[in-house]
């Protein structure tokens, strides 16, 4: 008899489980659902995968860290960056994902309506936050204190996993300011892991090995001297302290 209440019971907590899975998977918006077993890791083998699996179990949105991962187009950026978050929804973690460009359609939509404070808030409750595809558009000034506002927000609060096909270096062009650029750099890289991603695209490679696409010329991403580098504590970038009340 309790052997059959004990069965019941598991049923009931795995069914519950699965709803709370598929919710917050819904609610994560992802543009699709990958997990880290379909990631190519012979295919990039500069990339070390027994970090990227330790990644996985999320220890680090316990701790509010974040992750950057960099690389040009096509290497499995958003792919590692949608697996950790269905790893971190495994384990009961809420996710929100957004690509900086759709972000950015947003912010400009608040404006007129006056609702900013909301969407900050907003971006602000999960424990994970994916922002994807820094770089590819550039930021009007509105939309880059607004992005500095949100890291500023989850600052050691809340876990940010970032891809970008830019350097650091380039942040500043990327969002028209050198200054802000430099503070949100300080506030994401003060307790974060950098990865950087330097080998073929995935999308291309078939029409390469067809002879329909040859390489192009391009000036590659650099992190720093190595492939991946953590950092926290000391050595953070100096900010300009003009930002620290937006």
């Amino acid at each position: 008899m309790w052997s059959f209440w004990i069965v019941c019971k598991a049923l009931e907590v795995s069914a519950r489980v699965e709803r709370d899975v598929t919710m917050k998977t819904r609610l994560a918006r992802f543009p699709f659902v990958k997990t880290l077993d379909q990631f190519d890791f012979s295919f990039q083998p500069a990339l070390n995968e027994a970090q990227i699996r330790e990644l996985a179990a999320a220890r680090f949105v316990a701790h509010g860290e974040n992750i950057l991962l960099l690389g040009p187009p096509g290497v499995g950026k958003t792919h590692l960056a949608v697996s950790l978050g269905v790893a971190a929804i495994l384990q009961g973690i809420s996710v929100v994902f957004f690509t900086v460009a759709d972000l950015v359609d947003l912010v400009q939509q608040d404006v007129k309506e006056d609702r900013l404070d909301r969407r900050l808030h907003a971006l602000c409750t999960p424990k994970l936050l994916i922002l994807d595809e820094m770089g590819y558009v550039p930021l009007d000034q509105r939309s880059a204190q607004f992005l500095f506002r949100l890291i500023s927000r989850r600052y050691q609060k809340g876990s940010i996993i970032l891809t970008s096909n830019k350097s650091y270096g380039e942040w500043g062009d990327v969002v028209s300011d050198y200054v802000l650029a430099t503070a949100m750099l300080d506030r994401l890289l003060h307790y974060s892991t950098t990865i950087n991603i330097r080998g073929e695209s995935y999308r291309l490679r078939e029409k390469r090995r067809a002879g329909v696409f040859h390489d192009l010329t391009a000036k590659p991403v650099k992190a720093g001297p190595s492939a991946s580098r953590k950092t926290q504590g000391a050595g953070a970038i100096e900010a300009d302290s003009r930002y620290d009340g937006l």
